[in-house]
Parts: structure tokens; sequence; C-alpha cells
């Protein structure tokens, strides 16, 4: 298993974590040689926010334990190509590397909706994407797979699979 992909399945854990408390699975952790110095995942529903993003609680920490806003000297692996907020975020901490795993073809702004790093900003992340791709696409698949599940049973007329009875 290489570095990138073993900090990837620290942030799959906590995409795992997020989906198993009725979140978005998805995960993220911010690197400083070789050390974890923040988490986050997915809580806007726990939390009621729109500002409960992943990457926004993994910058967050890695802030505090770091004492300072910027983040030049570190690595962001998140689960789910990061969103317009996200980024934007990214760009504002100075983190010079993100590493996502699956693409978001809905809102993603690194590569598939907008490239927001290429955007003349002050600051200009590396990134590389794919990094247990499958493994990432996977879990957000099955979570949004079963939430269409329960909506479809929750919706079902409570008569749905009963028999009338005969006269």
């Amino acid at each position: 298993m290489t570095q990138d992909e073993r900090f990837m399945a620290e942030a799959l854990w906590l995409a795992e974590t997020a989906a198993a408390e009725g979140e978005v699975p998805i995960g993220c952790v911010v690197v400083k040689d070789d050390r974890i110095v923040g988490r986050g995942r997915n809580r806007r529903e726990k939390g009621k926010t729109a500002l409960g993003h992943a990457e926004l609680d993994a910058i967050a920490e890695a802030c505090r334990n770091l004492g300072g806003w910027r983040l030049w000297q570190c690595r962001l692996y998140v689960t789910l190509e990061p969103c317009p907020m996200c980024a934007g975020a990214i760009i504002n901490a100075r983190i010079p590397v993100v590493i996502y795993g699956t693409e978001d073809p809905k809102a993603g702004s690194v590569a598939s909706k907008v490239r927001m790093f290429d955007l003349g900003f002050n600051h200009r992340p590396e990134v590389i994407s794919g990094v247990l791709k499958e493994e990432c696409a996977a879990l957000l698949q099955a979570f949004f797979r079963d939430l269409r599940a329960r909506k479809r049973l929750e919706n079902a007329p409570e008569t749905a699979g009963k028999k009338e009875p005969a006269d």
C-alpha cells in the first residue's frame, strides 16, 4: 500500500463513519510530515449546516493543531472531489497538494464541473485523483442506493403487498 493509499484509507474510514451516522459518506484527512493533523467527515445533517463538509472540518482541525491558517506544508486527502466551497477553502489555506478518490460529476470543482484551481487565484494546488477510486465510488453508490430504497419504502402505500380480504 502506498502512502497516498494509506491516508486515503483513513479518509474512507471517516466516510464510513459518516454513512453510519446517516450522512453522505465523505471523509477527509490533512497530513503534515506523514502525520494526520486534521480529520473531518460530512456532518451537514446532524449539524444542520451547509458548512458541515469533511474538508472544512479537517482544515479547521489542522489549523487548530498547527496553530495557524496557512497549511502550506500539508496534503489533503478526500474521498470525493471537492465542491466549490471546499476548493475555495483549500486555496485560502494554501494547501499545496490535494488527493481525491472519485469524481463528483454534479458539483466537482477541481476537474468535473469547473477547474477552480486553474482560475488564476493566488494559490494553485497540485491535484492527484483516483486514489482508491473504486472503493470511494462504491461507498457513495451503496449509500445512495440504500437511501433511494428507504425513500421508496417510506413513500409506498400502506396497503402495498397486502391482499384484499375475500368477500
